[in-house]
């Protein structure tokens, strides 16, 4: 899985773009409702990360998964659409404005933009 790690921005703390990455995976349904996520070892390795870092990114993120003792930690049912009900709020707030914007002043209509 190393050749899908990301590059890591270096203004930002690596846990919360592996939280990202993380929710950006359950999204995509690489790590499906009710399943394990990987061991935080796994994670760590996976990512090119600290153990700690790992640890940390899943403790930040314990409101979307279950641990079992002896088990690990689980995506809980339900999630996804948690998820992508806020990271569809967070684009609109976030991102869009400045699409829009930079569609506006290259003045690109809407049929050009729905056909490409």
């Amino acid at each position: 899985m190393a050749k899908n790690v990301p590059t890591w921005d270096e203004q930002r703390p690596i846990y919360r773009q592996l939280m990202e990455a993380i929710v950006d995976r359950i999204i995509n349904r690489t790590y499906a409702e009710g399943e394990m996520l990987p061991s935080v070892r796994q994670l760590a390795s996976d990512f090119m990360v600290n153990p700690l870092t790992a640890s940390r990114a899943y403790r930040e993120l314990e409101q979307f998964t279950e641990t079992r003792r002896g088990v690990g930690v689980i995506v809980k049912q339900g999630v996804r659409e948690i998820l992508l009900q806020r990271e569809r709020k967070k684009f609109l707030r976030e991102e869009w404005p400045a699409i829009r914007e930079r569609i506006g002043a290259l003045e690109i209509d809407e049929d050009t933009l729905f056909r490409s």
